[in-house]
């Protein structure tokens, strides 16, 4: 590679770091004149690249938005930080792209590393080893994807078209808060404006979404992420369960995280005061106050009940089961059966 040309790589990878770069610097960093750099430019601009001239008395030069993305400068870290998390990104799920986008996209970074680094970044991948099984392939389509954000940061209504989990195709209009990740899946959830109720849709049973006219006013309360935990908690199932647990809301949340169980006060209690464990586990009426830990009502919904015994031995935190019935003798028979296991010999 000729000398000038590869300051002219040079001269990309540092406009490619942001911001405005003065030309006194540009030359500096090059080892050349203000004269030559210009020239420098003038071939970056020949190769389609987006050189803008900022004028003014901190001047100098940037990259400005382009119809195609210009050739990447990567460095060693750069580079496997990449690769590592496209590699993630398929296996949590969390990917924006299709299975084939992200492996092509891998191929053409490695493919252009350098013998010694690519070796060593293929030893990385090769020696990398999960402890969760793949996430399932739910990826959002890109520009659903790109529409829903821009409407979130812009406060624009967007309409679009979703199936729901019974198959049903149908119309929405939504005011989109925040677009949320989690446990492998992308939502979006924000205010239905013709029911004036918080909704939150799976990104991939999102058909197609358009920009609608006009904005709307932030709502207040809770952040994306926290709409969309509660939301899982109090969907509609099978099983309507309360409980009153004494502990904090911290031990509760060790087992019961958001995105399954509500966690509040008792009525009356305000920030809850220390409560005593009830004489009769199976007596549903609330305890006294009294010195300890306090008493918080934790509700779950849930299309099954046999997780739950387990998960209150594990918390092992006083407790009631107020409703159903159903788990109360599901709870009956898992200390039955740890009792007479511990009296073997």
């Amino acid at each position: 590679m000729s000398r000038p040309t590869g300051r002219v790589l040079t001269l990309l990878e540092l406009l490619q770091s942001g911001g405005t770069r003065t030309i006194a610097d540009l030359a500096e960093r090059l080892g050349v004149d203000g004269r030559t750099v210009r020239r420098y430019v003038d071939h970056l601009i020949d190769l389609d690249v987006p050189v803008e001239a900022v004028r003014g008395r901190y001047g100098g030069y940037r990259l400005g938005p382009g119809h195609r993305l210009p050739p990447l400068m990567l460095g060693e870290d750069e580079a496997v930080a990449v690769l590592l998390g496209l590699v993630a990104g398929r296996r949590t799920g969390l990917t924006t792209a299709t299975a084939t986008a992200g492996e092509t996209a891998a191929a053409k970074i490695r493919r252009v590393l350098p013998r010694p680094l690519a070796a060593r970044v293929d030893a990385v991948l090769e020696a990398l080893a999960f402890t969760e099984p793949a996430g399932e392939s739910a990826a959002p389509d890109a520009g659903i994807l790109l529409t829903l954000a821009d409407a979130v940061r812009h406060r624009r209504p967007v309409a679009i078209r979703y199936t729901d989990r019974e198959g049903r195709r149908g119309d929405r209009t939504l005011h989109p808060q925040g677009v949320v990740a989690h446990a492998g899946r992308w939502y979006v959830t924000g205010r239905d404006p013709g029911i004036g109720e918080d909704r939150t849709f799976r990104l991939d049973r999102v058909a197609d979404a358009r920009l609608l006219p006009g904005s709307f006013e932030a709502i207040e309360g809770p952040d994306p992420a926290r709409r969309v935990l509660s939301g899982f908690a109090t969907a509609p199932y099978r099983h309507e369960v309360t409980l009153r647990i004494r502990g904090t809301a911290e031990q509760i949340r060790t087992r019961l995280p958001a995105s399954v169980a509500s966690v509040t006060a008792l009525p009356g209690t305000g920030s809850p005061s220390p409560a005593p464990e009830p004489a009769d586990a199976r007596e549903p009426d609330r305890p006294e106050a009294s010195d300890g830990p306090p008493w918080l009502r934790v509700e779950v919904r849930a299309e099954r009940l046999d997780w739950l015994p387990p998960v209150l031995a594990a918390l092992d935190l006083p407790f009631v089961v107020e409703r159903p019935d159903e788990l109360r003798e599901l709870v009956v028979a898992l200390a039955d059966r740890f009792a007479r296991r511990a009296r073997r010999s």
